[in-house]
């Protein structure tokens, strides 16, 4: 077998480094803190990553050439800002210069003395629990002392560019009949609606001229506003009508108010049988989905409306 030399630090191009990093998709945080003059401070970062959930830690590095370094690198308390998918006028704002980056931004102090930002994806209001030197950066590992997630989707970050798992999945759907689907869940219900000859069906619509992120839209104006699409949760084409049929595992903040009604109904699956659903594929979709759920870990379905793969997604 042939050895290959490996090439040293010294000799890695900086660049290409950089680059080859880029090729791991990302959230879009913003990092906060505030001075002991009550001064509120931040700057963008995706090098976030939890780190153990007992006791409650989390991650993220910052570059020593950076003018919060010294900072974030010596205050008690930090607070990490997930960016949603309307957010990235935000996350520019916090990753230029500027006097005061929160001149323009709705937030409000935590407990910790940390600004948290409103309608972000979630928040973690932390304490300073160690801060490690690591080469041109330094990792400021944080306590999580509060939480809250509002089940908004999140801002992506790759290769250089924004993108939200659900545009891009939107995008790339392609062929002249088409069906968009919501699963939208609230405490262990799915928001359904009943069919013409009473059966439960997802509320649904077809991809007009203006793509699958306008249909989408409208599913969440009728059925429920605050909702919002995570990524794509099935896509099987139906061999007898001819008709592809994608469904988005969706999201909504607890606090957003439930829809029941004529438009829709938040239902426990496990009140529901098999032949009440309005077809076989609806069914088995949900029933998968009841399943992973519960193990909060989930795949996405291909094929066709009766024979497919399961691809496993991260959880």
């Amino acid at each position: 077998m042939s050895q290959e030399t490996v090439p040293t630090t010294a000799a890695l191009n900086t660049r290409e480094l950089r680059d080859a990093f880029g090729a791991f998709m990302t959230g879009v945080t913003i990092v906060t803190t505030s001075r002991d003059d009550g001064q509120p401070l931040g700057f963008t970062a995706n090098s976030f990553s939890s780190v153990s959930l007992d006791p409650a830690l989390l991650l993220v590095s910052i570059a020593k050439t950076s003018s919060n370094y010294q900072t974030f690198s010596t205050t008690r308390h930090f607070a990490i800002n997930i960016l949603s998918e309307g957010q990235k006028d935000l996350s520019n704002t916090f990753a230029r210069p500027s006097e005061d980056r929160f001149a323009n931004v709705n937030w409000n102090l935590s407990a910790n003395n940390n600004p948290l930002i409103g309608e972000v994806s979630a928040w973690f209001d932390c304490t300073t629990h160690a801060v490690i030197d690591a080469g041109d950066h330094a990792l400021l590992v944080g306590k999580v002392e509060a939480f809250h997630s509002a089940g908004y989707a999140g801002l992506g970050y790759y290769r250089g560019g924004y993108f939200t798992p659900a545009r891009v999945s939107a995008e790339v759907i392609a062929g002249p009949k088409v069906i968009v689907s919501a699963i939208i869940a609230r405490d262990e219900k799915v928001l359904l609606t009943r069919t013409a000859d009473n059966k439960w069906g997802l509320p649904s619509k077809e991809i007009g001229k203006e793509g699958a992120d306008k249909a989408l839209a409208e599913l969440f104006g009728k059925y429920q506003p605050d909702a919002s699409a995570s990524f794509i949760y099935s896509a099987y084409n139906n061999t007898e009508t001819h008709y592809q049929y994608i469904s988005f595992l969706c999201s909504a903040p607890e606090e957003a108010a439930a829809a029941d009604g004529a438009a829709g109904q938040f239902v426990s699956l496990d009140d529901i049988e098999q032949d009440q659903f309005q077809d076989s594929a609806v069914a088995s979709m949900l029933q998968r989905y009841r399943k992973e759920s519960q193990l909060k870990s989930y795949g996405m379905y291909y094929g066709d409306h009766s024979n497919g793969t399961v691809r496993p997604l991260l959880s």
